[in-house]
């Protein structure tokens, strides 16, 4: 009977946002697995005790993650884990989309400003978007203006106060008509995808909360969409084994698709959208435990 573990987050009194993760550990209970999910802060927890570990909904490791990656590294150390560590660490830091975009992906144009570098050069002629490195669920992300510069760069203070490095692109139009198109691979197949209109809305605040899958539904990827999905798949360093991804795309200038995001920590599969796909998830995830 293999040993699962599920790491999750701590909700506190709130109910759990994870929604995937009863579907989950009913399935693999079902197909004879002892299958546990548990806070991957808690300090009881013994997870060298599991044949696997599988980071699901670690979703507060983004402003913890002086926490979270010596813990991954402490897992690898003890049992396996999944996604691996090297890949864990490389994909926390979105300065990743640079590594891409030197293989060759298609990916959202991206400059870095780290605590310390100037900000007068923020974009003039266009929408822009600022956000952290280090971040989920579009926490410290916001849509400026060109106007609107001098907020801009107020939110920037604030994210270089932190010692947090930002991110600034230009807002992709594109996802104002076809959304944003997330591709899910588990066991190296593509799962399932789905779409989701624009998080970031005018005048909405960096530190507002936010809305992170708007009108999510289920979507049937373009053989473009998949081509370059798999392409930045291909690219991650070391040509790790990943359990699961996941390939947020939008529409470039030219109509193209082109990465957003690549999301290989704790992406959300969207189980209750798919719920077909459940089957499938909890038989990688055993095969994954059993080798």
């Amino acid at each position: 009977m293999p040993r699962i573990a599920l790491a999750t987050y701590d909700p506190g009194t709130e109910p759990s946002k994870d929604q995937d993760l009863p579907v989950l550990l009913a399935a693999l209970t079902a197909a004879g697995a002892d299958a546990v999910a548990r806070p991957w802060d808690d300090p009881e927890a013994e997870w060298g005790g599991h044949d696997l570990v599988v980071i699901r909904s670690t979703w507060d490791y983004a402003w913890r993650t002086d926490e979270f990656l010596p813990w991954v590294e402490r897992v690898a150390k003890a049992t396996r884990i999944a996604n691996p560590a090297e890949v864990v660490r490389w994909n926390t830091d979105k300065r990743y989309l640079g590594d891409l975009a030197a293989a060759g992906v298609p990916v959202v144009p991206t400059r870095y400003l780290a605590p310390g570098d100037p900000a007068a050069d923020l974009p003039a002629d266009r929408d822009f978007v600022v956000k952290p490195t280090f971040g989920a669920g579009a926490r410290f992300a916001a849509r400026y203006t060109p106007g609107e510069h001098a907020t801009a760069v107020r939110h920037l203070a604030r994210m270089h106060e932190e010692g947090l490095t930002a991110m600034v692109q230009p807002y992709v139009a594109g996802i104002d008509v076809s959304g944003e198109r997330a591709l899910q691979f588990f066991g190296g197949r593509l799962l399932h995808a789905s779409r989701k209109r624009a998080v970031l809305t005018p005048g909405t605040a960096y530190d507002a909360d936010k809305v992170a899958h708007p009108d999510l539904a289920a979507w049937t990827p373009t053989p473009a969409e998949l081509a370059v999905a798999e392409r930045a798949l291909a690219a991650v360093p070391d040509a790790p084994e990943l359990l699961y991804a996941r390939v947020d795309l939008v529409d470039g200038a030219d109509g193209r698709p082109q990465v957003m995001e690549l999301e290989l920590v704790e992406p959300n599969l969207f189980l209750f959208l798919h719920p077909g796909s459940v089957a499938g998830v909890a038989e990688a995830i055993l095969t994954a435990a059993r080798r």
